[in-house]
């Protein structure tokens, strides 16, 4: 007799805001602030086909000079916000690392012919376990962190998506972790109501573009309408972990999974697959 086949659960792919440094762990003026994102990030994992086996992170608080992974067994935490009250710098995500899985994603990486590293020293920053404090809070499931290439180039974090997009069939669950709306002096600030806005339509549209479409729509995002109001240039580093897990998403579909107005800006999420 033949083994009956068994069916490829394939892990989608998500680009999620992480909120304003400890913002979900603390309270907030006025308290609601974060009330819905933080209800999101919480849904997610009830919205996996399975438990992933590993995640893979990208955040924008990681820029290297190569695309580095984190290939420590126990990886600490780093505290990287400042002047948040005392409570927050006592946060813990104790999850495991995975040096086996690090080591085989810079193997997958190098030989598409991009830099890379494995770095045993570095934690996870706040994009890293800010968000997963609320998606899998019991930290149990094991933890890789990638980097973004300092130079933010949009087609070369596509690139290094698509080189990752196997782990998915292998149980890996990809996020990208930023904000869809990323500039300083525009939030609170009414007057970036409508850029931000304007912005995000065009990021849905070509999040839900077909494949091919969608790719160089991505890759030619500061030309986008209201782009450098929302990602101001050489400051986009919260918007390029999304190249990475648009471009790990392949043929798989795009859709927006939450957007709400949060301090005068319109922030969303997307999911592929």
């Amino acid at each position: 007799m033949t083994e009956p086949i068994q069916n490829i659960v394939i892990q989608p792919t998500y680009f999620i805001p992480h909120g304003a440094g400890p913002c979900f762990f603390m309270d907030w003026n006025p308290l609601t602030t974060w009330q819905n994102m933080s209800v999101f990030l919480s849904s997610i994992s009830k919205e996996l086909p399975e438990t992933p086996k590993a995640i893979l992170l990208i955040s924008a608080h990681w820029q290297d000079d190569v695309f580095a992974l984190t290939a420590s067994a126990n990886p600490g935490l780093i505290y990287d916000y400042f002047g948040f009250p005392e409570s927050t710098y006592k946060l813990t995500y104790p999850a495991p690392g995975a040096p086996e899985l690090a080591a085989t994603i810079a193997k997958l990486i190098s030989e598409a012919g991009l830099p890379c590293r494995l770095d045993e020293n570095r934690g996870f920053d706040h994009g890293v376990f800010i968000p997963l404090k609320l998606m899998f809070a019991t930290a149990e499931i094991p933890v890789v962190q990638l980097s973004l290439k300092r130079e933010l180039d949009a087609a070369t974090h596509l690139q290094l998506g698509a080189t990752l997009a196997s782990l998915r069939e292998q149980g890996v669950l990809i996020i990208g972790s930023g904000m869809s709306f990323h500039n300083m002096s525009g939030y609170g600030d009414p007057r970036y109501t409508a850029p931000s806005e304007v912005f995000d339509r065009w990021l849905t549209d070509s999040i839900k573009a077909e494949s091919s479409e969608r790719l160089i729509r991505l890759q030619q995002w500061q030309g986008a309408p209201c782009a450098q109001d929302c990602h101001p240039r050489g400051a986009e580093e919260h918007l390029l972990p999304l190249m990475v897990v648009a471009g790990a998403a392949g043929t798989s579909s795009g859709r927006k999974v939450y957007s709400e107005n949060v301090l005068c800006t319109q922030l969303s999420a997307f999911r592929f697959g």
